[in-house]
């Protein structure tokens, strides 16, 4: 999370039951006082003399982000002096503040691209000297139980690190909205218990070999009061932060998401009550999946394959937990009409900013 006013708020994050096997959870990016390690099976000692190695191989790799909005941390990618960050950290600015591991002065970056659906931007540094770009491992391999660091700059302060494991793989979580926008869904986020702070978005969650496999994103807060829970984090797999990003450096826009889509503006509908009752056509795109199915304004989309869709954010968490190509009946109302509509999926279109 960017450390801003935003970031002391506290958001429901909308989890694909089907990804979790249960309710959803709260997100939020507010510090709670105490935050503490996960354990582990590893000595003390031979966990801090591990620790410490990687420590020292890690921190030149990660950076202070500086913005008018706030702070937030970032991962050089390569000598070029490209950074990747999460698109929140970058924000609405197109020039930064960056500071680099032993370089007491800030240096000046400039945006190079940003990809909101995925919370995922590119900065690049003017000044590249004596830059060590981040050793990435293959994200595809991380499993439950492996143990990881979180390395950036919560609340400003620079090279810090915490500890934990990978707790789950594959969730579908949703970030806070801001700014009257919805929060981007990420599809197949890394869970971990190393505690992420304000400050902490954009930098790395890595590997005792010292490779990074994420880029820490949110972290969760639950009850009614939204406070904070411990333990519970959020990071984007490498694997698609360096294909995000190395689509933005070559092309300067993504021209191939990975995410499914139906072509189809909606909105949320209301029942009787008040709440929530689903996602609503608004407008259906020309050659869409939607419009090949059939699909027409008005239709309000209750679920897809079977996962509820309460508003458009359970939507597009729903169609996070899926691919493009991949075959699913929607439960649509239609007027009186309950339909079951097979559709076949497309692939979000591509876009920055």
């Amino acid at each position: 999370m960017k450390m801003t006013q935003r970031a002391r708020r506290t958001a429901v994050a909308l989890v694909a039951a089907a990804a979790i096997g249960g309710s959803g959870v709260a997100v939020g990016a507010a510090a709670a006082p105490g935050a503490s390690s996960s354990t582990s099976t590893v000595s003390a000692p031979a966990a801090r003399a591990g620790y410490a190695g990687i420590v020292r191989q890690v921190l030149p790799s990660v950076v202070l982000i500086s913005t008018t909005e706030g702070l937030g941390s970032g991962v050089v990618l390569d000598r070029s002096g490209n950074i990747v960050t999460n698109a929140h950290v970058a924000g609405t600015a197109t020039s930064f503040k960056v500071q680099v591991a032993g370089d007491a002065s800030a240096r000046a970056a400039t945006l190079v691209g940003s990809y909101r659906p995925d919370d995922l931007a590119v900065i690049r540094l003017a000044d590249r000297s004596g830059l060590q770009p981040a050793r990435f491992g293959d994200s595809s391999r991380v499993q439950a139980g492996d143990e990881v660091l979180a390395v950036g700059n919560p609340l400003g302060l620079s090279g810090s690190v915490t500890s934990g494991i990978v707790s789950a793989t594959g969730r579908v979580v949703t970030e806070p909205a801001s700014g009257g926008s919805p929060g981007a869904t990420l599809p197949d986020a890394i869970q971990t218990s190393a505690p992420i702070n304000p400050g902490n978005s954009g930098g790395a969650l890595v590997t005792t070999a010292g490779e990074v496999i994420g880029i820490p994103t949110l972290t969760a807060a639950g009850g009614q009061d939204g406070a904070q829970v411990q333990g519970i984090g959020f990071a984007i797999p490498a694997n698609l932060a360096r294909d995000i990003a190395r689509q933005i450096i070559s092309a300067g826009t993504v021209s191939n998401s990975h995410r499914a889509a139906i072509g189809a503006q909606v909105g949320t509908v209301t029942g009787q009550d008040g709440s929530p009752a689903g996602a609503g056509i608004v407008a259906v795109s020309a050659g869409s999946p939607a419009e090949r199915a059939g699909l027409r304004s008005g239709d309000v989309i209750r679920a897809v394959g079977g996962t509820p869709t309460a508003d458009p954010q359970a939507l597009a968490s729903a169609l996070a937990a899926q691919r493009p190509g991949d075959k699913v009946t929607l439960a649509v109302t239609r007027g009186p009409q309950q339909l079951s509509v097979p559709l076949t999926l497309g692939e979000l279109p591509a876009a920055t900013g």
